[in-house]
């Protein structure tokens, strides 16, 4: 007998696991779509092998069930579900960036028969929705998985079992825990973004200098802060209380910073950057995470017409997909005017290769 799989919600996330599972020996993946539209195009986009509108359907005789929905629909969900005859032993799991809540609420709803655990692939993309799904989004990335203590070994070895097919590292960690530290290098990063860009924002009201002159660095330093709105409405309430002691915590480091500044503490500054800078070199590079990593190359580029089609065309002609592609006039950020964006780390080491060889001067 097949292994069933129900994809609840198939967009960037549900259709790129689907397209992991998809086609693998005795498995079928059965996708639940809410509108008539979605459902054809679940099925003419291939990542699953069949949909439907009823989430009975869906659901029925599922070895598992993926709740691949934004984190402010998954209490309803639990709720429909419990109303229905799961196959027993069939493990739900969920792709949310938030634990703990989704636990108690899972908890607190008691599925017959079956079983909850949370997981948290930590890969993305900028793109969204079922036309973005790639099967390999979370090949070499973090998956995590958090099963309470009610979780049978055997339930827990037979979804990692699964996700094996997503090439992903299989991480557990304990919810809270899991809420602590995403909300530390995931979420208090987009609220810095959003704050900080709507400060500028302000500030450019009484004067347009500010949106002209913050092309470049300030734009890549910020652009979480183009997230989706509701997706991180839903986020940040459900790890509320995380994120109150990080936003005191953060407090704390500009409270020194301003400290620093009043009594003109050079010493002080020197030693924050040198602190920073010797951890975050040591942080893993190009490891796909919670922010989706950017892969840009940076070349000078002669001041003659033609040239930057000439090397768009180079990179067309060797099948290397260009995501982007911007030329910058202020070069305080980067030893380059021409920036390369790719969003494969494979596209970008073979543009650096090809445009090496053409003579360029490119630098990542």
């Amino acid at each position: 007998m097949k292994l069933k799989i129900a994809m609840i919600g198939v967009g960037l996330i549900g259709g790129s696991l689907a397209l992991c599972f998809k086609g693998k020996p005795d498995v079928t993946v059965m996708g639940y779509a809410h509108l008539d539209e979605l459902k054809d195009k679940y099925i003419a986009s291939g990542v699953v092998d069949d949909a439907t509108l009823s989430l009975e359907e869906a659901v029925e005789d599922a070895d598992f069930i993926f709740l691949c929905v934004p984190v402010g629909l998954l209490e309803s969900y639990f709720e429909k579900l419990s109303k229905l005859p799961l196959k027993k032993g069939c493990i739900i799991t969920d792709v949310g960036s938030t634990k703990a809540s989704i636990a108690a609420c899972a908890e607190h709803v008691r599925l017959t028969d079956a079983y909850f655990i949370g997981g948290h692939p930590m890969a993305g993309s900028e793109r969204a929705g079922v036309d973005a799904a790639s099967a390999v989004l979370f090949e070499n990335a973090y998956y995590v998985l958090t099963p309470s203590e009610h979780v049978p070994e055997e339930a827990y070895s037979r979804l990692s079992e699964l996700l094996a097919y997503t090439r992903a590292q299989i991480v557990r960690v304990e919810p809270l825990l899991h809420d602590d530290i995403v909300g530390a290098i995931s979420h208090l990063p987009h609220v810095i973004a959003v704050a900080l860009v709507n400060q500028v924002r302000e500030y450019n009201e009484s004067n347009p200098l500010y949106k002209m002159l913050a092309a470049g660095g300030f734009r890549d330093i910020t652009r979480i802060a183009s997230s989706d709105a509701i997706v991180w409405r839903d986020i940040l309430l459900s790890n509320r209380d995380v994120l109150l002691g990080l936003l005191k915590d953060w407090n704390s480091q500009m409270t020194a910073f301003t400290d620093m500044l009043e009594h003109k503490n050079g010493e002080g500054i020197e030693e924050a950057f040198r602190q920073a800078r010797e951890f975050r070199s040591i942080l893993p590079e190009r490891r796909k995470g919670m922010i989706s990593p950017l892969f840009d190359l940076y070349t000078d580029v002669q001041d003659a017409p033609g040239m930057i089609g000439k090397i768009a065309t180079e990179l067309g002609a060797n099948d290397i997909n260009l995501s982007n592609l911007e030329i910058i006039e202020n070069r305080v950020d980067v030893p380059g005017i021409m920036r390369l964006s790719f969003r494969q780390e494979e596209d970008m080491e073979r543009a650096k290769t090809l445009l090496d060889s053409l003579g360029y001067q490119v630098w990542i």
